[in-house]
């Protein structure tokens, strides 16, 4: 295993930070994984999956048993998990700009076009290995001007050239579900059976440039500009994989997270001597649905939260999730939801203020516009 600290630029004299990822197994033997934790640094349990996966890792490669290259990035995020303000951790915005971590990620595929335009051909193959190569390049020629800029660049350059992405998050609470493209999810199908996925949301382009969809969606792009006289699959398989809650902080779940990630690692052909046989998988838990279909129950006023119902339950339109009471007059609003669905993640915070989004119902059907993800 290597060990590599990436410097980001200090955002002030006389302060320091670095990016740390792994690296096990050979660049180029075979196909390469990145696997990155907590990129919302208060989002725990993809650290304690990473501190499991570095174990599993490192026995596969010292048994020579790692077929090509996994990158771990084990803590995703060194400003926001130092980020702390009157005893609560701040991990999902920076506190010096108000950008969201995850988020504003740069769109390669116009400088990635530009840089193939006239070079690829009827082979798949070297087609993808150029588009790589520009991937690469684009990622390089990006601005790195503050320590936030610095960051993200560290991380898609990590990512750019990988053919799958795992981005661990967590929801307030929640079961566990998946956030990816059409394009990706076939692939990304064994995953899903592997871990045990509750939820899965589907969505081209959500909404503000999220760290998965950089990574995945320039392909998809590029491949419909070029149309199918130029062969170009999908070869980044990227998805953002929420961990059910904050709170889901354990060592049996996570050693269950990180022996469903093994497993995958072997369908896709990067552990020898493991079985290979999907067919073999539990049964998929749900079919994929829009994100568009993903209808937040929003608190018409501040107050007190009382659920009724808990993540991973069936609920039908018209049934109440949660109460909201003003404890100043005593008024008690239901919060319904307003589709047939999965109810899969719900606040963990137990007081409202007005606006806010307390839980998300997975519907069949897309019904919203726009910006799909929360700020």
């Amino acid at each position: 295993m290597l060990t590599i600290q990436h410097p980001l630029l200090p955002a002030v004299p006389g302060t320091t930070r670095s990016l740390t990822s792994l690296h096990y197994g050979t660049p180029g033997s075979g196909p390469k994984v990145l696997i990155q934790a907590s990129l919302h640094a208060d989002e725990v349990p993809g650290m304690l999956v990473a501190h499991h996966l570095r174990q599993r890792l490192g026995a596969l490669e010292s048994a020579g048993r790692l077929r090509g290259e996994v990158v771990l990035v084990p803590a995703a995020n060194p400003i926001g998990i130092g980020q702390w303000t009157l005893r609560s951790h701040q991990g999902r915005f920076e506190l010096a700009s108000g950008e969201n971590f995850n988020r504003a990620y740069a769109d390669l595929a116009p400088a990635v076009a530009e840089a193939v335009r006239g070079q690829l051909g009827a082979d798949a193959a070297a087609n993808v290995a150029r588009v790589r190569a520009a991937l690469r390049a684009a990622v390089a020629a990006l601005p790195a001007a503050s320590e936030l800029q610095s960051l993200r660049k560290a991380l898609f350059g990590l990512a750019v050239d990988a053919d799958v992405v795992l981005d661990l998050h967590c929801d307030g609470e929640g079961v566990l579900h998946f956030y990816t493209t059409p394009d990706c999810w076939p692939g990304l199908q064994p995953l899903a059976r592997c871990m045990g996925a509750q939820a899965v949301l589907l969505a081209e382009q959500s909404g503000g440039e999220p760290f998965d969809e950089a990574l995945s969606m320039p392909w998809a792009l590029l491949a419909r500009q070029f149309g199918p006289a130029t062969p170009l699959p999908q070869a980044c398989l990227a998805v953002t994989i929420e961990l059910r809650g904050e709170a889901d902080v354990a060592h049996p779940l996570a050693a269950q997270d990180a022996a469903a990630i093994e497993q995958f690692l072997a369908l896709r052909g990067l552990v020898a001597d493991a079985p290979s046989d999907a067919a073999a998988l539990p049964p998929l838990r749900c079919e994929a649905t829009p994100l568009a279909g993903s209808m937040p129950l929003v608190a018409p006023h501040g107050g007190v939260i009382v659920f009724v119902r808990a993540p991973g339950e069936r609920v039908t339109a018209g049934d109440t999730i949660a109460e909201l009471i003003d404890p100043f007059t005593g008024a008690l609003t239901p919060l319904k939801t307003p589709v047939d669905g999965l109810f899969f993640a719900r606040e963990n915070r137990r007081f409202a203020v007005a606006g806010m989004s307390v839980g998300k119902v997975a519907g069949a059907q897309a019904q919203r516009e726009g910006a799909l993800l929360s700020p």
